[in-house]
């Protein structure tokens, strides 16, 4: 796969995929809706839809299976999440779901997250050695070009001056913007204000 900065040299437009948790139930095994948006730097050009685990092991394979499943796999260079869980706690193997999608993988975050109290939530669920294990194979938190990210497959200072091409404004790449309003929109009826 072309890294981010060689197909920006070769004047492509970059095409990621954003993959967002909608509102679900907070009882134990909730299914909880997970929205993957396709866009060409910022122009919307499809979608996936899937569901997820409250708080389960799942969310990984699950958007593995969605992306891979679908017509947008050949032409998608990257992957977007909002963080590294999804549902609760149902945290995803970064380095795991880059190996199997052969693609970037990249959580980005509103703020650096408190690990320290990620760890004790997660001390409280089945299978915290997992998770965290999980949680560690993401690698570093990076800060740069106004983006908080971590990520698998990619340099650092290319996701960042990625993350700048596929936003529209803000700091909310546009796949994962529009994923979060699809979301709200399937299970509430209407999009949120905020994404």
């Amino acid at each position: 796969m072309k890294s981010f900065d060689a197909l920006a040299r070769r004047g492509l437009g970059l095409r990621l995929i954003g993959f967002d948790d909608g509102p679900f139930e907070r009882r134990p095994g909730a299914r909880v809706p997970v929205s993957g948006v396709v866009c060409r730097d910022v122009r919307f050009e499809g979608m996936v839809f899937a569901w997820a685990t409250r708080d389960g092991d799942d969310a990984g394979e699950v958007i593995a299976a969605a992306l891979l499943g679908s017509r947008f796999y050949a032409q998608v260079h990257g992957v977007l999440l909002d963080g590294v869980t999804m549902g609760g706690f149902n945290v995803i193997d970064l380095q795991a779901l880059a190996e199997r999608l052969d693609r970037p993988c990249v959580a980005v975050m509103r703020r650096p997250p408190n690990l320290d109290a990620v760890r004790r939530a997660l001390a409280r669920l089945p299978h915290p050695e997992e998770r965290l294990s999980r949680l560690s194979r993401a690698g570093p938190v990076h800060q740069e070009g106004g983006f908080v990210f971590q990520v698998v497959g990619e340099a650092p200072a290319a996701v960042a001056r990625a993350l700048a091409q596929v936003t529209d404004r803000g700091q909310v790449p546009e796949p994962l913007r529009l994923a979060h309003l699809i979301n709200g929109a399937v299970i509430r009826g209407e999009s949120g204000r905020r994404a």
